[in-house]
């Protein structure tokens, strides 16, 4: 009786943390142009997760638009025509027929690469393996992504599973999980899956990449980060910005965020 008790009391604590993630303003996507893509050496296009808007990305946006990084985002509908609900695949055709489009206009840019935050990992992580983003991705960062699915797309199940199939294909070991899997990942992309140990979204090891015998691949840890603070922390922006200067060959010198940076292989 008491190990029910303790199991009802973790899944209300889990209930309430899902439900203050969530942030409904149908305006997150109504966000202002700054990217001069006619000078964009090192274009970033970041990938928000499910339910969530652009506005997510709102202070690693400042982040990277300060370290002189070229920040872009597209809006990838679903519910209301605001929040991401639609299928991973889905999103990932709109992200390569977006992407193909402003490279038509502007060859001129360097390669790309995608920082996605939960389900927008997956989503840069199929565009890449599946629809042949690897000839324009030079890395794919993802933050509390659950590459092999995730318990907690059950419980969204329940909320979501009429109106968004992108939750019943993150639920552990789904078919599509099963399929994205399958295949080795594109070597000339550099991919890497920042998690941590407290995010309870995404819990432990739900966002860990299968590296062996793949130099490429990479899952870092970062310390006490919960789901949200992915796209917020500055210990989590400094692995973010280290990664993307090694997959550019930029010179690499915080000396405070690589002592930090926990590979595990």
């Amino acid at each position: 009786m008491e190990a029910l008790l303790t199991r009802w009391r973790k899944l209300k604590r889990t209930a309430a943390y899902l439900k203050g993630y969530f942030d409904f303003d149908r305006r997150g996507n109504d966000v202002v142009r700054r990217t001069d893509f006619n000078n964009c050496p090192r274009p970033v296009l970041l990938l928000y997760g499910f339910m969530s808007t652009r506005r997510t990305f709102e202070v690693l946006e400042h982040r990277l638009r300060r370290d002189n990084f070229c920040v872009w985002s597209i809006n990838l509908g679903g519910l209301f025509d605001a929040f991401n609900t639609k299928g991973i695949d889905h999103c990932a055709e709109k992200v390569r027929e977006k992407v193909d489009r402003l490279y038509a206009r502007y060859p001129q840019m360097g390669p790309l690469s995608i920082i996605g935050h939960s389900m927008g990992g997956l989503i840069g992580r199929y565009y890449v393996k599946r629809l042949g983003g690897d000839r324009r991705v030079r890395n794919l960062i993802t933050l509390g992504t659950p590459h092999n699915g995730s318990p907690t797309a059950y419980f969204g199940i329940l909320s979501y599973g009429l109106v968004s199939r992108s939750i019943w294909q993150m639920t552990p070991m789904s078919p599509f999980i099963r399929r994205l899997k399958m295949g080795a990942f594109p070597r000339d992309v550099r991919f890497v899956s920042v998690y941590s140990k407290a995010d309870r979204v995404n819990p432990f090891p739900s966002c860990i990449l299968e590296t062996r015998e793949h130099d490429n691949l990479l899952n870092i840890e970062v310390a006490d980060c919960s789901h949200r603070e992915f796209v917020t922390r500055r210990t989590v922006y400094q692995v973010v910005k280290q990664q993307l200067s090694i997959g550019y060959g930029d010179p690499v010198s915080w000396p405070d965020a690589t002592r930090k940076l926990v590979p595990l292989r």
